[in-house]
């Protein structure tokens, strides 16, 4: 049951992803694409400081005594919005979410077949192939 739930708030994660990107196209070319990207950051940076005062277990201080290296994350965030607000308003939604999809599947799978990044290793066998070919199929189709 619990694995079910997550799954659910995985998928509605998705699907408000999408929404994410038919709000920013629009805003993008309104105010420029980092600026939207900022508002983004600076809106979601609010919310999260507010939740983090509720937080039973915050240790902020022990944020800054892993290996930097696990903080490089922080980098991919905006360069993912900024690429979701420039090809957006090109491509439209759905292609550019199958095209994010798709490229999250492909390095999904490498991480999980190899083990990197701390992650435990899972083989990729010729489903989750063939997943990953449905998706580019779906790409090429729209």
């Amino acid at each position: 049951m619990q694995h079910a739930l997550i799954l659910l708030g995985v998928l509605i994660a998705g699907m408000g992803l999408s929404v994410e990107a038919g709000l920013l196209g629009p805003l993008g070319e309104q105010v420029g694409y980092f600026s939207a990207t900022l508002s983004i950051f600076l809106v979601g940076a609010l919310l999260l400081s507010l939740a983090l005062l509720f937080a039973p277990k915050r240790q902020l201080g022990a944020l800054f005594q892993q290996p930097r290296w696990l903080l490089t994350g922080g980098l991919l965030g905006p360069i993912y919005v900024i690429v979701l607000t420039l090809a957006t308003p090109l491509v439209g939604v759905g292609m550019t979410m199958v095209g994010i999809l798709c490229g999250q599947v492909a390095a999904s799978l490498a991480i999980d077949h190899f083990g990197w990044l701390g992650s435990e290793r899972r083989r990729v066998d010729g489903y989750r192939l063939a997943a990953l070919a449905m998706i580019l199929a779906a790409l090429w189709l729209m």
